[in-house]
C-alpha cells in the first residue's frame, strides 16, 4: 500500500513529505493506523544529526493508533485494537526484560537504524529502504511495526491524549519516580520543562515532593510547571541551588532530574552542585553521543555520597507502566490534556519542529487525516 510520511533525508535539512510503499505485516508484526503522533526533541536530535540515524528514515516515535492487520504469529494485539505506541520495544525473554528493565530490551539495539528484526525494511520509496525512527515511524499515516512496539489501552481513552504515554510522559514521570526514587518531604529540582521535564514535574508531585523547584529561562514554561505542581519555578540552576539551600538548613536538593533539550556539561555541573548530602542527579536529556558532558569533582561525590545516574525511558516498562500511567490520568491524578500545546497536520510538522525549539510548546501533537 502507499502512505505518506514525513521523511528526514539529511541532516540539517527541512523534513519532507514523501509518499512511500509500505510492505504488509508478516511474523510478529502489525499493520497500525497511526491517528496521532506526539513532537518530541528526539526527532529532532536525528534531523540535526546530534543522534546519528541511518538516513532515509521516517521520524516520529511517539504514536497512537487502531490496528489493522496483524501477521502470523501475533498475540498481542488483533484487527481493530487501540494501542499506544512504545519507543522501545519489549521481547520479554531478554536479560533485561526477564529482569524487569524493559526500557534497555536488547531490541532496543537497532532503533536508530530503523529495520525490524532480520533487517527488514517495510518503507520503499525513491531511495530505496527507509529506516522507521524507533521501528515505529509515527509521522506516517501506516507502519508495519513489531508487536513488540505495542501497549493495547482502553478503546475509550481518547487517543489524542493517551499518544503522549508512548515516550514523553513516562520518560519524564518514571525519571522522577523510578530513577530518582523521590520520596514524601524531599527537596527536588527539575532543570528544563520541556515535553520530559513537565512530567518530571509532575511525578515528582505525585510521589511527594515537598518542596519542587522547577528551572527553564522561559516564562511559559515556568507557568506551566507551577500549574501542575511545581512549589517554586525559577531562571537558572543557581538559583534553584540558592532555594534548595535555603530549604533545607543549607544541605541542598535531594534530588535533581536533568530533562534539558540539549544537555551540556555546564547544566549538569549545576545539577551536581545544587544537590546535597547523599542526593542524587538523574541525566535523562541528551546531547551528541561522542559530546563529553560530564565533568566532576570525584573527591566530592564521595565525600558527599552523591550519585549521578542515566535513565532511560523512565527506567519504565511498557507492558505494564503504560496502563498504569493511562490510569492515573483516568483518576485525575496525571495532567495529559494540559500538555498538548498545539495540534499540527502532517505538512506542519516542520511549523511543529520550529515552534518546538523556539520554546512555544510544552508537547506539539501532530493529527493524522486519513
Amino acid at each position: 500500500m502507499k502512505t505518506k510520511a514525513a521523511v528526514v533525508y539529511e541532516t540539517g535539512k527541512p523534513i519532507e513529505i514523501e509518499e512511500l510503499e509500505l510492505d504488509g505485516p508478516k511474523d510478529g508484526e502489525v499493520l497500525i493506523r497511526y491517528t496521532y503522533a506526539g513532537l518530541c526533541h528526539s526527532d529532532v536530535h536525528i534531523s540535526h544529526g546530534d543522534l546519528e540515524a541511518r538516513l532515509p528514515m521516517v521520524l516520529g516515535h511517539e504514536g497512537a493508533g487502531i490496528i489493522e492487520e496483524v501477521g502470523p504469529g501475533v498475540t498481542r494485539v488483533k484487527p481493530g485494537d487501540h494501542v499506544v505506541c512504545s519507543f522501545i520495544p519489549n521481547c520479554g525473554v531478554c536479560r533485561w526484560c526477564a529482569t524487569g528493565q524493559q526500557a534497555i530490551c536488547d531490541m532496543g539495539a537497532t532503533i536508530l537504524e530503523g529495520y525490524l528484526p532480520g533487517e527488514r525494511f517495510p518503507f520503499t520509496g525513491p531511495q530505496g529502504n527507509y529506516g522507521a525512527m524507533c521501528m515505529l515511524g509515527t509521522f506516517s499515516q501506516y507502519s508495519t511495526i513489531h508487536q513488540n512496539s505495542v501497549v493495547k489501552v482502553d478503546d475509550d481513552l481518547p487517543l489524542d491524549k493517551a499518544v503522549l504515554v508512548g515516550c514523553g510522559v513516562p520518560t519524564g514521570w518514571g525519571s522522577a519516580v523510578n530513577a530518582a526514587d523521590v520520596r514524601p518531604g524531599e527537596t527536588v529540582i527539575v532543570s528544563g520543562v520541556g515535553g520530559i521535564g513537565i512530567n518530571a514535574v509532575q511525578g515528582a508531585r505525585y510521589a511527594g515532593a515537598k518542596n519542587l523547584i522547577a528551572v527553564d529561562p522561559l516564562q511559559n514554561k515556568r507557568e506551566k510547571a507551577m500549574e501542575l505542581g511545581a512549589t517554586h519555578a525559577v531562571g537558572s540552576i543557581e538559583e534553584a541551588a540558592d532555594l534548595a539551600r535555603q530549604m533545607t538548613n543549607g544541605n541542598g536538593a535531594d534530588k535533581a532530574v536533568v530533562t534539558a533539550g540539549i544537555v551540556t556539561e555546564e547544566i549538569v555541573t549545576g545539577a551536581f552542585d545544587a544537590i546535597g548530602k547523599g542526593g542524587t542527579v538523574v541525566l535523562t536529556g541528551l546531547n551528541k553521543l561522542s559530546t563529553q558532558n560530564v565533568n566532576l569533582p570525584g573527591s566530592i561525590m564521595t565525600l558527599f555520597k552523591k550519585t549521578v545516574k542515566g535513565s532511560l525511558f523512565g527506567d519504565c516498562n511498557p507492558t505494564t507502566d503504560i496502563p498504569k500511567i493511562l490510569g492515573l490520568y483516568q483518576s485525575g491524578d496525571l495532567k495529559l490534556d494540559e500538555l498538548i500545546t498545539q495540534t499540527y497536520t502532517l505538512e506542519q510538522v516542520n511549523q511543529g519542529y520550529d515552534d518546538l525549539l523556539n520554546g512555544k510548546n510544552v508537547r506539539g501533537v501532530l493529527v493524522h487525516e486519513h
